[in-house]
């Protein structure tokens, strides 16, 4: 039979307890941060893809994504976060993005599409 040493629930020391609910509550703080700074930024990108539409501009800007990525890279190293993780991400977001001003472009020439019921 084997036995763990993993200590139970029970057995943390209640300072390292606190210390980890601690870093637990930042983490949480930085994610709402996150989720509310990605937010603005579709508000922005949003308002691009309208104006895109409206002036028959392609959905995606090839040369801009590869200046973001590039700057991107760089914050990411000056903050010591790896920089091909960074660049995931961004290409994440980048791709999400150029689905929403292709979806924009389309309900601009088309009409929105109906709302199912």
């Amino acid at each position: 039979m084997t036995t763990s040493n993993t200590p139970g629930p029970g057995d943390v020391d209640p300072a390292v307890r606190e210390e980890l609910a601690r870093l637990r509550d930042s983490i949480d703080n930085i994610d709402a941060a996150v989720v509310h700074m990605l937010a603005e930024r579709f508000k922005a990108t949003q308002q691009v893809g309208h104006l895109k539409a409206r002036h028959q501009l392609p959905p995606a800007d090839q040369a801009r994504e590869a200046r973001q990525i590039a700057r991107l890279r760089t914050l990411a190293e000056n903050a010591k976060l790896d920089p091909a993780f960074a660049e995931k991400f961004l290409n994440f977001i980048i791709a999400e993005v150029i689905r929403h001003h292709e979806r924009i472009a389309e309900d601009t020439v088309n009409g929105p599409a109906p709302t199912p019921n």
